[in-house]
């Protein structure tokens, strides 16, 4: 089953201009966005844990125009993605 959502910060797969992010052989991965996950490593390694991810796309989205609280309702589910667990 392909994911819809990147699994380490939520953003809907289909949004990403680079169709996902890459395995160490360059080959695609269909778990992560290209924002988080390039030839098999995460990108942002002081995003650590759940919390941290939540905080930094908040952010993200707070600076795309979203409202604070539908931000916070966005990354809600940010700790239940494979990534974290």
């Amino acid at each position: 089953m392909k994911n819809k959502n990147c699994q380490s910060c939520g953003m809907p797969l289909k949004k990403d201009k680079k169709g996902g992010g890459t395995n160490i052989d360059g080959s695609k991965n269909s778990l992560y966005c290209s924002y988080c996950y390039v030839y098999g490593r995460f990108q942002n390694i002081d995003i650590d844990t759940p919390k941290k991810m939540q905080a930094f796309v908040k952010d993200k989205l707070k600076d795309l125009g979203f409202p604070g609280f539908i931000a916070a309702l966005i990354t809600l589910n940010i700790p239940k993605l494979k990534r974290w667990n």
